[in-house]
């Protein structure tokens, strides 16, 4: 198999793991977190307890790192083309970004499965608003990292909204597809929001126990008037983005990273 062969079957295998993360997530939320939290970890702990629970944590622990690959592809080597202006640089950076926070779930996938004792059980998002606030201009950190969030929220949401999302799909007449697509990221989107308007809360305050997680997103909307509705119409567009994910593995049109455009942009060691 040629490695550009190899590369899209890494890629597409890390979207069906992000997809199952979030369809576990989902069915958390619609059915067993009523009264509890219904956190990516604590999907995958879930997880863990079924039948072969140790082989499916690691098979998706292999994927999330295929979905690393990809995201380091799109950003480092500009895979999908984006222009190289503030736009560009912006869109590449949350790429990057979601690199990292997809390697962390991934080892955290396999500390569980093998017991390494990484990760914790503590919130993802806590934790990074306890680490920004600990920093030099740490206020200011935290809430730009929550600025971040809202903007990536918006941008989601518009994303889907806008069908931007085809033109990275070799999908036509699909029009259930195209819609569950839709569904999925204005539902996610929504939930980025909620976690940037937290984050910032937590940095007004100074307090990063006020930082939201998606559990935290999820048990703010359910205490809305007509939350329970709500939650569960937003729970069920998580599972839509968990089947858009699943889209992006089928008909996503991935490029292969250029590796020597990388080499070129790396300093000579000397």
């Amino acid at each position: 198999m040629a490695m550009g062969s190899k590369f899209k079957l890494l890629a597409r295998a890390g979207y069906v793991a992000r997809g199952a993360v979030f369809i576990l997530v989902a069915g958390l939320a619609l059915f067993s977190s009523f009264g509890g939290r219904p956190e990516t970890k604590s999907a995958l702990d879930a997880l863990l307890s079924q039948p072969l629970g140790q082989l499916w944590l690691t098979l998706i622990g292999l994927g999330l790192l295929g979905f690393v690959a990809w995201r380091l592809a799109q950003s480092v080597a500009n895979a999908d083309n984006h222009e190289n202006n503030a736009k560009g640089m912006a869109i590449r950076t949350t790429l990057f970004m979601s690199a990292m926070i997809y390697t962390g779930l991934a080892f955290y996938a396999f500390s569980r499965a093998w017991s390494l004792g990484y990760g914790g059980s503590g919130s993802g998002e806590k934790g990074l608003a306890a680490w920004a606030m600990a920093q030099p201009f740490g206020i200011y950190l935290a809430g730009g990292i929550g600025v971040g969030f809202l903007c990536g929220g918006v941008i989601t949401i518009y994303k889907g909204l806008s069908r931007r999302f085809e033109r990275y799909l070799s999908l036509s007449d699909r029009k259930t597809l195209l819609l569950l697509c839709i569904y999925g990221l204005v539902s996610r989107g929504i939930i980025f929001v909620i976690i940037g308007i937290l984050f910032c809360y937590a940095a007004f305050t100074v307090d990063p126990g006020k930082a939201g997680s998606m559990a935290d997103a999820l048990s703010w909307i359910r205490r809305l008037p007509f939350g329970a509705i709500i939650y569960i119409v937003v729970g069920a567009g998580l599972a839509s983005f968990g089947i858009y994910n699943f889209v992006e593995a089928r008909y996503r049109i991935i490029r292969s990273p250029d590796t020597g455009a990388i080499r070129a942009k790396l300093p000579a060691l000397s």
